[in-house]
């Protein structure tokens, strides 16, 4: 059964932006694991491992590869996984012995120059019973720890800073100082984005000179406006 398309990880992403937990259904490349339901709760970077849809199932949250998993159907029930059958061994059977015979019928065997049975071995008889075999399950990975997302945004003439991690929002956009901005970006070194900041505080600062160049002008002439009438009077 085919696993998880392009389309359909994209609409579980939007489920998780939007603080849902999309549910799935193992398939058989999952082994024993196919059938049961699950949240997917984290996509990790498929880059870095080909598991990297982190899904929870009962008390275990463990990545999973999208080949591995399926949207799952409306009114999907998770299906039970039968144990594995313990095989009991049987014990050895006792070692079959032949009556030991009475003298008479000794002698009559010997007279009839017969041998006696040969004895079976011990043990012969029991049924040879295989060991029961181990069920094989998927082995426990580490949790993946979700990634941490520093965001560093420009508008409507503010500079704001966000943090995440994963789709946890660990700080609302807060407004900071273009010098600080500045500095942040100094930090890094991305070609071209400490340029377009630059430009910003440029623009930004060239309007500041403008809007500052024309209050002077205004100032000057209610100055020249008090002059004149404390000039009349």
């Amino acid at each position: 059964m085919a696993g998880l398309s392009t389309d359909e990880l994209q609409v579980i992403r939007d489920g998780l932006g939007a603080g849902r937990k999309p549910r799935v259904q193992f398939t058989d490349a999952a082994g024993q694991m196919a059938g049961q339901i699950g949240q997917v709760i984290q996509l990790g970077d498929p880059a870095e491992s080909d598991e990297w849809v982190v899904v929870r199932f009962g008390r275990d949250e463990l990545p999973f590869s999208p080949a591995d998993l399926r949207v799952a159907p409306r009114g999907a029930v998770a299906k039970k996984v039968a144990p594995a059958p313990v095989v009991e061994e049987k014990p050895a059977g006792p070692a079959f012995v032949l009556d030991q015979p009475t003298p008479a019928s000794a002698t009559g065997a010997a007279g009839n120059g017969s041998q006696p049975a040969a004895k079976p071995a011990v043990g012969e008889e029991a049924a040879s019973v295989p060991a029961p075999r181990k069920a094989v399950g998927r082995s426990a990975k580490p949790k993946p720890p979700p990634g941490l997302t520093v965001t560093l945004a420009y508008g409507e003439g503010e500079w704001t800073v966000a943090a995440s991690q994963g789709s946890k929002a660990l700080a609302k956009p807060y407004v900071i100082r273009p010098a600080e901005a500045l500095r942040m970006v100094s930090l890094i070194d991305v070609p071209g984005v400490q340029e377009a900041v630059e430009h910003i505080l440029s623009a930004e600062r060239a309007g500041a000179e403008e809007q500052a160049a024309r209050l002077r002008a205004e100032l000057a002439e209610v100055e020249a406006r008090l002059a004149e009438l404390g000039e009349t009077l």
